[in-house]
Formats: structure tokens, C-alpha cells, sequence
């Protein structure tokens, strides 16, 4: 039995960022599951209004093979600061449930443990390096997405790979031109389509 995935939400996440890997997993007719601290409807960066299928402490690891983790917009400290996202998270700990988190939510997974002595990548400012001493910077790579076994970290203008970084975890197979980019120059054979191919 193909197990659901967990998608947290909190205020200003990033959907755009996740949109790609929602719609991945959906092609493969995966459960999506979204956790919140409570039942309130959450706003997106974009301003999107999202109701949560269920609370944090209704999470059990055992049940999914992913948790999904988007950027944070505006001020991401209400956030990254929260122990109860923390909590939540570290109940994947030494599970068999890949944890997958991009832009600046390897800041969570590093917060709690979930990146220890794993290989990394994160979308944040050189300059907060200082204040995010959570990470194990000998193992961050500079790179726009790292799979690091059951951890998969992206920078957030790595959505496409992403997605298919998170599908291929979970089984699927997925062509790499799967949500590809515009080609330049613009050809118009290159924008015929055709069902099935």
C-alpha cells in the first residue's frame, strides 16, 4: 500500500515553491495530508487561504513516506522559532519517512536534528550563516538541490527538480522533462503537442 505524504503549513508558506511537488504526487494519485498548528485557515506568501486536513499532534510518521516542508515568506522568525514545529518535526527522527524541505526550511529540518551530519543545501543569505549555528556547514553543498538518503534539500528556484527529486524518493518515475523549462530560442515546433508523448 503506497503511503500518504504530509504537507506542512504555516503562515507564508511558500506555494509556489511546493506547487510543482503537490501536482507531481497528485499525477501519481498520492494523498496529500496538511498539518497546521490548529484547524484555522493558513494564508500562503501569495495569498492563497489554505484550511489544514488535520493538526500537528494528529501526526504520525509511520503512516506517510514523505513530509513536505516550502519556503517561508515575510518574516520567517514566527516560524523557525517555534517549538512546535520542532517538536513535530523531530518525530521523523529515525524513521523511514523522507523529509524533504526547500528554500529556507532546511533551517527546520536542522533545527531539529533532522540534517545531522547530512548533506545540505539552503536558500538563505550568506550572511545569516551566524545566526542559523543549527547547521553542520562542512557538509553544506553549494548546489540548487542535495539528496542526502531519506533528506532532500532544495534552493527555492529549484521547484522543478524538486518535484521530481521527491517522486523519484518515493518510487515514481518521472521523465527529467517533466514540468520543463521554456526553450530559447523560441521554435514553433517546439510547442506541438501531442496526448500521451
Amino acid at each position: 500500500m503506497q503511503k500518504k505524504v504530509a504537507f506542512l503549513i504555516y503562515p507564508m508558506f511558500c506555494n509556489y515553491e511546493i506547487a510543482l511537488t503537490l501536482a507531481t504526487l497528485r499525477m501519481f494519485d498520492v494523498e496529500i495530508v496538511t498539518f497546521a498548528l490548529d484547524k484555522s485557515p493558513v494564508q500562503s506568501e501569495e495569498g492563497l487561504t489554505v484550511l489544514p486536513d488535520r493538526v500537528l499532534s494528529e501526526f504520525d510518521p509511520e503512516e506517510y513516506g514523505c513530509l513536505l516542508l516550502s519556503g517561508i515568506g515575510g518574516n520567517p522568525d514566527d516560524v523557525l522559532h517555534n517549538p512546535a514545529y520542532l517538536d513535530f518535526l523531530r518525530r521523523c527522527d529515525g524513521r523511514e519517512i523522507v523529509v524533504a524541505g526547500i528554500s529556507l526550511a532546511p533551517v527546520l529540518m536542522a533545527k531539529a536534528g533532522l540534517l545531522r551530519g547530512r548533506k545540505f543545501c539552503v536558500g538563505m543569505y550568506e550572511e545569516d550563516r551566524a545566526e542559523f549555528d543549527c547547521f553542520e556547514y562542512d557538509h553544506q553543498i553549494r548546489a540548487p538541490l542535495v539528496v542526502d538518503g531519506g533528506r532532500i534539500t532544495a534552493m527555492g528556484l529549484a521547484f522543478r527538480e524538486f518535484a521530481l527529486a521527491v517522486a523519484r524518493a518515493l518510487g515514481f518515475e518521472c521523465r527529467d522533462d517533466l514540468w520543463g523549462e521554456v526553450k530559447y530560442p523560441i521554435r514553433p515546433e517546439d510547442y506541438v503537442f501531442h496526448f500521451g508523448g
